[in-house]
């Protein structure tokens, strides 16, 4: 590589002939530009017949050589020839006398046989250089495992490695050794030849926990969610070996603590990572606090700075929250509270890990929530929050958000209802309640119902219709009545169940950053006044509209008629007396026609938040990156101790542990909430779930 080099050296190719001479005339060609090179003689040897002796002392130059080496002799003006002691390695021999007189040792280090070309055959030569001898250990393991034989160590220390077949009588045996001065090893005596039939079964000795876990690690690296039984058959389809089950989830384990650290290891780093968040996106939120004795680990918040910044100037005043159960080492529970942005997208605005959810965490979350949000909160209008209303979750809203509707999540009360009454008419009557635009079309579905099944009166009781009914709800929820966060925080448990919680919330924080670049980037190629989610359903009432006779009060209101009803519109309020243009935020068919009638643009009455401005304005700031830890600087966490002076302290994992077996998985269903499912009604025996055609009834 340098061609500053101070003796004469023979190196030992291993290729073809015609390759290796075209690439040594290349090197000679540029060498001698640089450095003193007079001449380079290349030559094949002949199989096991060294090159004659060179006339310095009692040295000799390399006894052996093998078939497909060529060597190369590249003399230096005013330096003696290459040449060794008998016995010494051949290899990374160089004349170390004539290298310490100029200094240059560093340079010397011209390698003579690849250790990856000879494995690429499953072949061991003498000179074969090694690492260390773990790299050799492994190489050996490496080649027992694809030769199907089995491997016995008889002695294995710091400066040599001595192995031999495990069958009696079979002569295969290989002798390594530490070169002198140097780390590496190399192969100083090797009897290659099998005389045993090998192995015979699938199952191999050496496929030790640590083997499976280097064959799969770059299958690993690039799928985290790799399972130990696809690790079983890729391994057996490329090796042809069969390991248990255990081994290979052992195999993954090792393999992920490798690649990513210990779980331990992730509580430690906790308040490392948040010092860096804070210092790469300054204004962000992010702090971490342990509990008992033992410091363990009890919660973490994050917020970052473009997420509050977008929330607080462009985003709908509606906040989603849910929780999702891990399922690592560990366990915890995940918290999220997340808004939506003008185009209908999830917009996550504060995300926490707990040791367990517990109503006492619930009213924290909360607290850090009014925190990020409370020096700008008396320029929000009145919050609308969604959640499963659990009972630390009302009171935790309660106490923060007073003035704030909190309403249910649809998904939940309807999966309720449905496993309760278990009745499809029932079900289906439901679903026209929910989207019932007056109280008194809600009231008459009611009435429907109730004439089915009286158990639906304690029912409505228990889910009142004032905290998730369209007519009865006081709450701007702009029509999305459940969750969309639960499917979010369900697929962020489920990628990341198996790293640790740093790498959990870096997975979540480089989620965060693709949707904020690529919305950003959308954003910015809008020409129109709406995101195009209310384009659509703008044109679709303008649609609708034209078959409307407009009759004009005075300048701000109008009376609508059509063939159903009579509808009364006030564009200066923005109201309709069918609902819909204050429920959702968009002018409904009604007031487009209105709006029509006397010239205006029905696009300019639609709500702020469905601008393209605010969408552009919600993704507006950057979420940096953090920095390799390798960089980070360790921060522990201070507390206190009896007599009030600070200390620093380690954060250490919580006491809860995963409990044996197979984690149950959660199906989350998704139902469709834009319209009731249909079901087919019999006409001849007006029975429900089939038609006339497939009725079985005798006529």
């Amino acid at each position: 590589k340098n061609p500053s080099f101070s003796s004469s050296t023979r190196v030992f190719f291993r290729s073809s002939t015609t390759e290796t001479e075209q690439n040594i005339t290349e090197l000679l060609s540029r060498s001698s530009e640089e450095s003193s090179v007079i001449y380079g003689r290349l030559c094949t040897a002949q199989p096991r017949i060294p090159p004659p002796p060179i006339n310095r002392d009692d040295r000799i130059c390399p006894p052996y050589l093998h078939e497909g080496h060529l060597l190369l002799e590249l003399t230096i003006l005013g330096v003696a020839p290459f040449c060794m002691q008998p016995g010494e390695d051949p290899v990374s021999y160089i004349d170390q006398t004539a290298a310490s007189d100029l200094g240059l040792m560093a340079d010397l280090a011209l390698i003579a046989i690849e250790s990856d070309m000879m494995l690429s055959n499953n072949s061991l030569v003498i000179g074969q250089q090694f690492a260390d001898v773990e790299t050799c250990r492994r190489t050996l393991k490496d080649i027992a495992i694809a030769m199907h034989f089995d491997l016995r160590i008889v002695k294995s220390d710091r400066s040599r490695f001595i192995a031999k077949c495990s069958k009696e009588g079979c002569p295969w045996r290989v002798h390594v050794a530490k070169c002198p001065g140097v780390p590496t090893f190399s192969i100083r005596t090797l009897q290659g030849e099998h005389t045993c039939e090998g192995i015979q079964d699938h199952h191999h000795q050496q496929a030790s926990v640590g083997w499976v876990a280097r064959s799969v690690e770059e299958q690993i690296r690039d799928n985290p969610q790799y399972k130990p039984k696809e690790i079983l058959q890729e391994i057996r389809d490329r090796h042809g070996v069969v390991v248990s089950y255990m081994q290979a989830w052992r195999g993954k384990e090792r393999t992920m603590a490798a690649l990513h650290g210990t779980f331990e290891d992730g509580f430690r780093l906790l308040p490392s990572y948040c010092e860096q968040i804070r210092k790469t996106n300054p204004g962000s939120i992010a702090s971490v606090t342990a509990t008992g004795q033992e410091n363990c680990f009890q919660r973490l918040f994050i917020s970052y700075r473009a997420c509050i910044y977008g929330f607080i100037n462009a985003c709908r005043p509606l906040l989603e929250l849910d929780k999702a159960n891990l399922k690592g080492k560990y366990l915890g529970t995940l918290l999220c509270a997340a808004a939506v942005d003008a185009d209908d997208a999830l917009f996550p605005l504060a995300i926490a890990v707990v040791d367990k959810e517990t109503d006492e965490h619930w009213m924290w979350f909360m607290s850090e929530l009014r925190k990020l949000l409370g020096v700008n909160s008396e320029n929000m209008p009145r919050l609308t929050i969604l959640s499963e209303r659990q009972m630390g979750m009302v009171e935790a809203v309660e106490t923060h958000f007073p003035s704030a509707f909190h309403g249910f999540c649809l998904r939940h009360v309807s999966e309720n209802f449905r496993d309760t009454f278990k009745n499809t008419k029932l079900v289906n009557i439901f679903w026209s309640a929910v989207y019932a635009l007056t109280t008194a079309e809600f009231e008459s579905k009611i009435s429907d119902m109730v004439e089915i099944s009286q158990d639906v009166g304690p029912w409505f009781q228990q889910f009142p219709p004032q905290l998730w009914a369209i007519s009865y709800f006081e709450g701007m929820r702009y029509g999305h009545l459940a969750l969309g966060v639960t499917e979010l925080l369900y697929n962020w448990a489920l990628e990341c169940h198996e790293v640790p919680i740093v790498q959990m919330m870096e997975h979540i924080r480089e989620q965060l950053n693709m949707w904020f670049e690529s919305r950003r980037d959308m954003a910015m190629s809008y020409n129109s006044v709406l995101v195009p989610s209310a384009e659509k359903r703008i044109a679709e009432a303008i649609a609708d509209a034209r078959c409307y006779q407009v009759l004009r009060a005075n300048e701000v209101e109008f009376e609508i008629v059509s063939t159903e009803r009579t509808n009364i519109v006030d564009i200066r309020t923005r109201v309709c007396s069918c609902r819909r243009w204050q429920i959702y935020g968009l002018p409904c068919a009604h007031a487009s026609a209105a709006l029509l009638s006397c010239g205006q643009n029905a696009h300019v009455f639609a709500e702020p938040c469905f601008t393209v401005a605010s969408y552009r304005e919600t993704y507006s700031q950057p979420i940096i990156p953090v920095p390799d830890k390798s960089m980070w600087r360790e921060v522990p966490v201070e507390g206190t101790e009896g007599g009030g002076a600070k200390v620093e302290i380690l954060i250490h994992p919580p006491k809860t542990r995963r409990p044996p077996g197979r984690p149950k998985k959660k199906v989350l269903r998704v139902e469709n909430f834009k319209r009731p499912k249909r079901v087919v009604q019999c006409g001849r025996c007006h029975l429900l779930g089939h038609s006339q055609k497939k009725c079985t009834m005798p006529i």
